[in-house]
């Protein structure tokens, strides 16, 4: 089994656990609001940004200046203790780095284009360059990949995270990912009327689209035993469409089983769903689906994302940092809010809860699905051994 020994994350709700277990609790993300300046036809959206401060990349990594590392430097200052302890137990060659990014640096080279942005390298918008650049921060050799399957990209390399370890080529893991907010992938989901203009909301009846944030999370995996555990995940490619998910769900299906069978349980023992739940008609209607027929409406479920915006390719290990976060503090599990928007009763029926209730058995999945038909499930909870 692989457990986590450490997990540190930064998005919409705030900038370290504390803030954002008192934001989750309270339903309130401050970073989620409507935005002006990012759509070229210069209308207003909702976006979840991560406010404040984010740590100054070191002048001797000036290629690697991007905001997309800065959140991950936010991210990784909350269990650098930790990561030091492991690079000197283990040693610089058996700490692997893989992170999920779907921009990595490319609103630096947006930016580049109009403004000549000063100390601009075009290595700042290689997909490669998160893992690059931790590796170079942390001064590790192992492996250190990136990985970006669109909005499921950090979830995979969560997996592949655990592989590393699972084959031996790594003793521990530092994975997650990043994303900051850009104005490609902001106008790309507008200009498949995917975006909406008012805060999102899964699930419900209006629902017109997503709103974006931007984020970073990242998680140590170890062999050794710690009180949080990766019990299962699942991988599926069904490739059915660029864009839209399989209409019957086959993939995302396919992945909850696989994680569930890792994992050893059956769906009655999942205590709560973070739910993909984008707020795009289709997704939600395909997701509310895949549930009923695997869960019924017995299992409580929901979606963050009207707290963090959909943080894309960091949206698998954010709601990945949720649930451990959840698990880890004891929280109450976050509701449905449909305080603005009403819900679409003719979904099928799933376990959507509308008001905060305690976790009843310490076991979480978390669903993130992708553009090309690339869906993930992870499970994670108190070690079952």
């Amino acid at each position: 089994m692989i457990y986590i020994s450490t997990f540190g994350m930064v998005n919409a709700l705030g900038n370290n656990l504390a803030q954002i277990a008192a934001q989750l609790q309270a339903g309130h993300a401050p970073g989620m609001q409507p935005r002006d300046g990012w759509l070229q036809d210069g209308k207003r959206c909702w976006l979840g940004e991560v406010q404040g401060a984010l740590p100054l990349i070191p002048a001797a990594l000036a290629a690697h200046n991007t905001r997309n590392n800065q959140l991950l430097l936010a991210a990784l200052a909350q269990i650098r203790p930790v990561v030091d302890a492991a690079i000197a137990q283990y040693g610089r060659d058996r700490v692997a780095i893989v992170l999920g990014t779907s921009t990595s640096g490319v609103d630096e080279g947006d930016r580049q284009v109009d403004d000549a942005l000063s100390g601009y390298d075009y290595r700042m918008q290689e997909l490669g360059d998160p893992s690059r650049f931790l590796a170079h921060f942390l001064a590790l050799d192992g492996p250190a990949y990136t990985i970006s399957t669109a909005c499921s990209s950090s979830a995979r390399a969560i997996i592949s995270g655990q592989r590393l370890i699972d084959a031996g080529l790594a003793d521990v893991a530092l994975v997650g990912g990043a994303d900051s907010l850009s104005r490609m992938p902001i106008n790309g989901f507008a200009s498949l009327d995917s975006l909406s203009e008012r805060h999102c909301a899964p699930f419900s009846a209006d629902r017109d689209g997503i709103s974006i944030g931007e984020a970073a999370a990242l998680l140590l995996l170890t062999r050794e035993k710690q009180p949080l555990a990766l019990l299962g995940c699942g991988e599926s490619s069904d490739a059915w469409h660029m864009s839209a998910p399989h209409p019957e769900g086959v993939g995302a299906e396919r992945a909850m089983l696989m994680a569930l069978q890792q994992a050893g349980l059956l769906p009655q023992d999942v205590g709560y769903i973070n739910l993909h739940g984008t707020a795009t008609p289709l997704n939600d209607q395909v997701e509310s689906a895949v549930i009923h027929r695997l869960f019924g409406d017995r299992v409580p479920c929901s979606s963050t994302k009207h707290l963090t915006g959909h943080t894309l390719g960091a949206a698998g290990a954010t709601e990945a940092a949720l649930a451990a976060l959840i698990l880890q503090q004891h929280l109450p599990l976050p509701p449905q809010d449909f305080s603005l928007a009403a819900r679409d009763t003719s979904l099928p029926a799933c376990g959507l809860i509308t008001a905060p209730q305690p976790l009843a058995r310490p076991v979480i999945a978390s669903n993130s699905f992708a553009f090309g038909g690339n869906n993930t499930c992870l499970i994670l909870g108190k070690p079952h051994e």
